[in-house]
């Protein structure tokens, strides 16, 4: 048994058993994809896989038992030369943080620079990215730190701690009709076409779900997967936007007003994620800090170990 044996076994698993589709990834051949399957499967006495002709289908049952475990092995191979490089050298290595374009954007850049002011010698990678991806970049181990509004907080192999709240809000071309109202209402805002995020990102299900709670319809004209896209085509003459609050810049966003639409919509949360057993160097439990001051390495640590 080596390795790159259950590098196979888990990537073709995350690539649905498509032999090419592995062997691409672990950038070798399908024959010998095919080989190290077979001197596995001879080796353990079993059937990993189920097939038909060639083609793979699934695990057999020992198949499902043995993923599991060559995830927590592989994990913990990675582990070990985390914990080498920590102790070679502390100051210095690399933090991947899987974020959305919107907290990168408008949430990161301060405790990027605090971070990057007290660590300089580490190469910090902001992998932008939908949740979903963030979901499986931690799963893999590609991320360290996974931040988004969606979900992160439904798998059980993370742990999360939440990042801050927010609000959606309105925005509109000065002087808009919308904003001579004294109070602004979903009943007032589904008479106009509508701009906001695409489905699955920044709370956007929260949108939906309030306007259809109310028994509303809204033209929804355009979707786009981040905030400057849409206040773009609010400039444009195309609809009213509804963004997350801090996604608006007074002196970057000239010619438009934003509405507090805070009573309209709930208010949204922001979470941080990790991936439980994913060794974390000392640099990053100091990113998570700068992130949020409870976030101290020991509070990290034990809500980690918990299962």
């Amino acid at each position: 048994m080596n390795f790159q044996q259950l590098r196979i076994i888990r990537e073709a698993v995350q690539q649905n058993f498509n032999l090419t589709e592995v062997a691409a990834a672990l950038f070798t051949s399908q024959s010998g994809v095919s080989k190290h399957i077979k001197d596995l499967e001879d080796e353990l006495g079993v059937e990993l896989f189920v097939r038909r002709g060639k083609r793979l289908l699934g695990l057999t049952a020992p198949g499902k038992e043995l993923a599991v475990i060559v995830e927590r092995m592989l994990l913990d191979a990675r582990n070990i030369k985390r914990l080498a490089d920590q102790f070679a050298d502390a100051e210095q290595g690399q933090l991947t943080i899987a974020t959305t374009h919107t907290q990168a954007r408008y949430a990161l850049p301060q405790i990027v620079a605090r971070f990057k002011a007290a660590f300089p010698r580490v190469h910090l990678v902001l992998h932008q990215a939908n949740p979903a991806e963030i979901v499986t970049l931690l799963q893999s181990g590609e991320a360290d730190i996974g931040i988004a509004t969606e979900a992160l907080d439904r798998d059980p192999a993370f742990v999360t701690f939440p990042f801050y709240e927010w609000h959606h809000a309105v925005v509109v071309p000065q002087a808009h009709p919308l904003s001579q109202l004294s109070t602004l209402t979903l009943e007032a805002l589904a008479e106009h076409p509508l701009i906001t995020y695409h489905q699955g990102y920044t709370g956007r299900a929260r949108i939906d779900a309030t306007f259809a709670s109310a028994g509303l319809a809204p033209d929804i004209v355009m979707s786009a997967l981040d905030a400057d896209v849409i206040k773009t085509y609010v400039q444009v003459g195309l609809g009213v936007g509804i963004v997350a609050s801090m996604a608006f810049e007074p002196l970057r966003d000239p010619g438009l007003q934003l509405l507090d639409a805070s009573h309209l919509f709930k208010a949204n949360t922001t979470r941080i994620a990790l991936k439980r057993g994913h060794y974390l160097r000392g640099f990053a439990y100091r990113f998570l800090q700068e992130c949020a001051t409870g976030l101290d390495e020991e509070t990290v640590r034990a809500a980690m170990a918990v299962e």
